[in-house]
C-alpha cells in the first residue's frame, strides 16, 4: 500500500513539474512575442517544444527546450523520407472545414468524373496560379471550385466579375486564367467577387494560389500535376 502511495506521489509530482516547464515556456515566448497569447504547447520532433500562437494569417508555430534558454523560427525536415514536418503540422493546425466552403460562391471547373474535390483561392494575373492551372489541365476526375481573389492587380477585379456574369463560367476562367482572354461579358451582373475577398482574408489566405483539399488541409503555391494526383488520392483512401 505504501508503494502504491508513494508511486502515486511521485506521479503526481511529475505531472506538477511538467506544468510547471510548460507555464514557464508560456510565460518566456509570451514576453518574447510582446503579449501574443500563447495557444498552445507540445512535444516536437528532436527533443524541442512546439509553441502554437495565432495570427491574421492563421496558426503559426516556435520551437524551444524545455527550459525555454533558446527559441528558432523555422522548419523541422526529417531527412530519411525528406518531410517537412513543420508544413505538414501546419496544414493540420490550419485545416478548415471544406464542407462549411460557400461553394456556391466559387467558379466550378470539372474534368472527367469530378469525383476528387479541391478548392482554390486564385487570381487571373498571379504567375504562380498561372503555372499551376497548367498542371491541372493534366489531372482527370478532378471538380475544382476556384475562389476569384483578385489581390495582385485589384484594378483589374472586374474581370473576375466580368467570368461571373459569362455563359459559361468555367471557359470565362480558363480563358482569362490560362489564355489571358478577359471575358467580354459585362462586369455588371451580381456577383461574389467582394464576398470572396473578405472570404479569403477572414481565413488567412495571404498567397496565390492557395489549395484546400477535401480534408480541410491547406496548400501554399501550388503543386505540380503527380504531386497533386497523390494528395488527391492520399485524401480520398483517408476519408
Amino acid at each position: 500500500m505504501r508503494n502504491i502511495v508513494l508511486s502515486l506521489v511521485l506521479l503526481l509530482a511529475a505531472g506538477a513539474a511538467a506544468a510547471a516547464d510548460e507555464a514557464l515556456i508560456r510565460r518566456a515566448v509570451e514576453a518574447k512575442l510582446g503579449g501574443t497569447r500563447i495557444d498552445g504547447i507540445a512535444p516536437a520532433p528532436g527533443g524541442w517544444y512546439e509553441v502554437r500562437f495565432r495570427t491574421p494569417d492563421g496558426v503559426r508555430i516556435l520551437y524551444t527546450d524545455e527550459k525555454a534558454t533558446h527559441i528558432f523560427s523555422g522548419n523541422i525536415f526529417e531527412l530519411k523520407s525528406d518531410r517537412d514536418l513543420t508544413e505538414e503540422r501546419l496544414r493540420k493546425l490550419n485545416a478548415i472545414d471544406f464542407k462549411g466552403l460557400p461553394l456556391d460562391l466559387a467558379v466550378k471547373v470539372q474534368r472527367g468524373t469530378g469525383k476528387r474535390a479541391v478548392a482554390m483561392f486564385s487570381d487571373p494575373y498571379c504567375p504562380a496560379c498561372r503555372n499551376f492551372e497548367r498542371e491541372l489541365l493534366q489531372v482527370d476526375d478532378i471538380t475544382i471550385y476556384v475562389f476569384m481573389f483578385p489581390v495582385i492587380r485589384p484594378e483589374n477585379a472586374d474581370h473576375s466579375r466580368a467570368v461571373w456574369c459569362s455563359e459559361d463560367r468555367s471557359k470565362a476562367w480558363l480563358d482569362l486564367a490560362l489564355r489571358g482572354r478577359v471575358p467580354s461579358a459585362k462586369p455588371t451582373c451580381d456577383n461574389p467577387v467582394d464576398k470572396v475577398l473578405a472570404l479569403g482574408r477572414s481565413l488567412g489566405v495571404g498567397s496565390t494560389p492557395t489549395l484546400i483539399m477535401a480534408n480541410g488541409e491547406r496548400f501554399k503555391g501550388g503543386m505540380s500535376a503527380q504531386m497533386l494526383r497523390v494528395t488527391l488520392d492520399e485524401v480520398a483512401k483517408a476519408k
